[in-house]
């Protein structure tokens, strides 16, 4: 079911003249006077000719543009493509500009089978932003089309560079290939129809993508979920005739010195059960298993960048349907561990089938617990649909947005306010799964703060992180990110394990 296709990443030294392509891509920046060309590695004068034409042509040099011109003698491809890079001055453009314009111009380039990328490489780091840019937007997402795409994305991309002898360039075109791989995957996963991808076919594609790499997976079913009292995965899971799952992944490398637990929801359908949503956009609700493909393909990227840190992912699987047999508002339940839930709101399901993964995370006794959830709504009303939301433990949250800003995903830190929790108290049981309604992605994370469990009586580092926007992109495309399914937060996991190892 993961079948996103493969990538062909090569780096070569900047005098490309005689490297044929399909196309080549060069950078623009919004200079005082018009386009700006960056890093040209044509003669002075022909870029002076080319910057004139891009200004008679409108070009600007902003985010996203792309401008096609005709080859020139100096160059052996069929096209030039001129991306912008915003409003940099050419010694300042950033790495993630790099590979927001590196994938910008993979995206425009579709039909394209080989593209050379003249962009401003002068370090391994920006060459690496660049690989990682192409490696995230060569996507397609055709498994339920009958045909092929028209335009298929570029099979090879040739990233020209001045660090092209440096010894530790294979390592980060490596690390571009593999969280290109990653993303790829996590989208295609969360693009599957749900009649295709539900929990038991999901356990299925997780198995099925681990074969040949050092990862144990373990699936219980809905027998064994309900004889161990996971009470939130079979809650949740009740109404639909297929059953909810739990499944782990592990990889554990003989000199790993820390426990990284990783726990991602996966509702990979949600109707919103008895308290069932509005039909219009209902559609789009088989993207609640996001943040279960995000943790699953996070851990396959570390274990494929062989990364000396033990992680265990914990995916939550259940489909939240209005049947017959669904959890009702007013219903309690037990979760594992323990403790009881009054359920007022079944829509706000993911918060159980979670409670279930961080008790159960929790009893390994992990170094951290990062959960990853399309946990609320009020996440996207709180910091858009661009900007994760991360609450939990003040260290390990300032950590992940950390990680998240050197991967280049936007994420910012939230409190989990102390005045929220008592929102939460139920008249019948331990607690109730809603609470208060403002500031409703902080009273979600405060719900989660009561299943993360200790070790040596200490509390386990845990944060949160909400990625009910980011995950899913219903507006227009830009940069490497495509309409639908993003990827998001899967770089911000790899990220912060290596942040984990080097800081041992």
């Amino acid at each position: 079911m993961i079948n996103s296709s493969d990538l062909k990443l090569t780096a070569v030294s900047t005098d490309i003249k005689r490297i044929g392509a399909d196309a080549l891509v060069l950078g623009v920046v919004k200079g005082t006077d018009g386009p700006q060309l960056v890093a040209s590695p044509f003669s002075p004068k022909l870029t002076e000719s080319l910057q004139a034409t891009l200004a008679l042509l409108n070009a600007t040099g902003a985010a996203d543009e792309l401008t096609r011109l005709p080859a020139t003698d100096e160059s052996k491809a069929t096209f030039l493509a001129f991306v912008g890079l915003g409003a940099f001055e050419e010694a300042t453009i950033t790495e993630e500009a790099l590979r927001r314009g590196a994938g910008a111009a993979t995206r425009q380039l579709a039909g394209n089978a080989t593209v050379i990328f003249a962009l401003p490489t002068a370090t391994v780091a920006q060459t690496g932003a660049v690989a990682e840019g192409i490696a995230i937007a060569a996507y397609d997402f055709s498994n339920h089309r009958s045909t092929p795409a028209k335009k298929l994305p570029l099979s090879e991309g040739i990233i020209a560079t001045a660090a092209s002898a440096d010894k530790d360039l294979p390592a980060a075109m490596k690390r571009a290939a593999v969280l290109g791989r990653a993303v790829r995957a996590t989208r295609d996963l969360v693009n599957t129809a749900p009649n295709v991808l539900f929990p038991e076919s999901f356990a299925t594609a997780v198995k099925d993508s681990v074969k040949g790499l050092p990862l144990k997976v373990t699936v219980l079913d809905d027998k064994k979920l309900e004889k161990d009292g996971y009470g939130g995965l079979i809650g949740v899971g009740r109404g639909s005739d297929r059953g909810p799952r739990l499944v782990k992944v592990e990889y554990s490398p003989a000199k790993a010195a820390k426990h990284l637990a990783l726990v991602g929801k996966g509702i990979t359908f949600d109707t919103g059960g008895i308290s069932i949503k509005p039909a219009a956009g209902m559609h789009a609700m088989k993207n609640d298993m996001a943040g279960a493909a995000t943790v699953h393909q996070a851990i396959v990227a570390i274990s494929e960048l062989g990364l000396p840190i033990k992680v265990t992912a914990w995916l939550c699987l259940a489909e939240n349907m209005p049947g017959g047999g669904s959890t009702r508002p007013g219903d309690v339940i037990t979760m594992f561990g323990g403790k009881t839930v009054e359920v007022l709101n079944t829509d706000a399901e993911g918060r159980l089938v979670m409670a279930d993964g961080l008790v159960a995370a929790s009893a390994e006794k992990p170094d951290a617990i990062i959960d990853v959830a399309t946990l609320t709504g009020a996440q996207v009303v709180a910091l858009g649909t661009r900007t994760a939301g991360i609450m939990g433990d003040d260290t390990l949250r300032d950590a992940v947005v950390a990680a998240a800003e050197r991967a280049g995903e936007t994420t910012w830190a939230m409190p989990i306010p102390e005045e929220l929790r008592p929102s939460l108290d139920s008249q019948v049981a331990d607690l109730a799964n809603i609470g208060e309604r403002m500031g409703g992605m902080m009273t979600a994370a405060a719900f989660l703060d009561e299943f993360v469990g200790e070790a040596d009586g200490v509390k386990i580092p845990w944060a949160h992180m909400d990625i009910a926007g980011p995950a899913f992109n219903e507006g227009a495309p830009y940069g490497y990110t495509h309409k639908n399914a993003t990827g998001a937060s899967v770089r911000t996991l790899v990220a912060l394990a290596e942040d984990m190892v080097s800081a041992k």
